[in-house]
């Protein structure tokens, strides 16, 4: 039987050893995979002074920012700027413009590469199939300020290429840049035209791991082409589907301000303001630097909270999510 004091003083020692141990054999496996972790360096320091570090400027959206006073000696104004946007009268337009546009390119966007994957995964033809992959790849290589001269140029009610097009055929052409009602429909179409030769990547790489063993065994039980997709193809690259659907979910608020901002005009700014042009006009514009903060928190917490949301459901219904 040992003796108290030697029983306390054991359990304090091995209360300090045991951490002690784990950080020591931590070390040694860095030191000893120090290639990996030098490899990883670099994105580690993108992310932590890119990315991580202007958080510390997230406070200014609970505060008056004044820039003679800085960010710590601005007063605090709690959830005021919040409260504002809330209650102002383009609040519902904004989100409205913003989801809009989000789920119509979702819909539209998402399935197309699939389509195209599925369709190039059964051309035999090797040059066909590379020539035609190569022409849906290369408008992902255009800049957004370059589509975005493209599509008015094409677009354009004196000389568009399209309108002229329209026209000929008998037709009346719309104000595609003009009217409000169209402008959704040609950011969409213009967006799934740029990268949906792009999106299909992903998936080929799925397909190519299939077992071409499945298949033919499939011919052998006379399985059609059809069904053999159905049954064998489309299971294959579920969880890639489900993956890039959680990603896409959770930047739904997110759509990009650069091709709105370029196509936007004042005809048409009933449906093409959105929140991120919204937080750009009143943030860099009107210098309302601290209002312009909050919208764009407000825009990032909704983010987050669908993509945990919809990985949560995506965990329960399936094996497949992020975490």
């Amino acid at each position: 039987m040992q003796p108290e004091g030697k029983s306390a003083l054991s359990q304090n020692l091995s209360g300090y050893t045991i951490p002690n141990r784990k950080k020591n054999k931590l070390w040694r496996r860095m030191i000893r995979n120090w290639e990996l972790y030098l490899f990883i360096a670099p994105a580690f320091l993108y992310f932590l002074i890119f990315h991580y570090g202007p958080m510390y400027g997230i406070q200014i959206a609970f505060k008056n920012f004044i820039p003679t006073l800085g960010v710590t000696g601005s007063p605090w104004v709690g959830f005021d700027h919040f409260i504002r946007f809330f209650n102002s009268y383009y609040f519902w337009d904004l989100l409205w413009n913003t989801l809009s546009i989000s789920l119509y390119e979702l819909a539209i966007g998402f399935p197309l590469p699939i389509i195209l994957a599925l369709a190039f995964n059964e051309v035999k033809d090797s040059f066909f199939k590379r020539t035609v992959q190569t022409v849906t790849y290369a408008p992902h290589f255009i800049s957004v300020v370059v589509m975005s001269g493209m599509i008015i140029t094409f677009l354009s009610p004196s000389s568009g290429m399209i309108v002229n097009l329209v026209e000929a055929l008998g037709f009346q052409a719309p104000q595609f840049l003009t009217d409000p009602a169209w402008f959704k429909t040609v950011y969409v179409l213009s967006g799934v035209w740029q990268s949906a030769g792009w999106g299909t990547i992903i998936y080929l790489a799925a397909l190519s791991g299939v077992d071409p063993q499945l298949h033919e065994a499939a011919v052998v039980d006379g399985a059609s082409r059809f069904k053999r997709i159905l049954h064998i193809n489309i299971p294959a690259i579920i969880p890639t589907i489900t993956i890039l659907l959680i990603l896409n979910m959770g930047s739904i608020l997110g759509v990009g301000f650069e091709k709105i901002l370029l196509l936007q005009n004042p005809l048409n700014m009933g449906s093409s303001d959105v929140i991120s042009t919204f937080v750009y006009r009143s943030g860099l514009v009107d210098a309302q630097y601290s209002f312009s903060t909050a919208v764009g928190l407000f825009n990032s917490v909704v983010n987050a909270i669908l993509l945990i949301t919809v990985n949560q459901i995506a965990r329960r219904t399936s094996e497949n999510s992020l975490w």
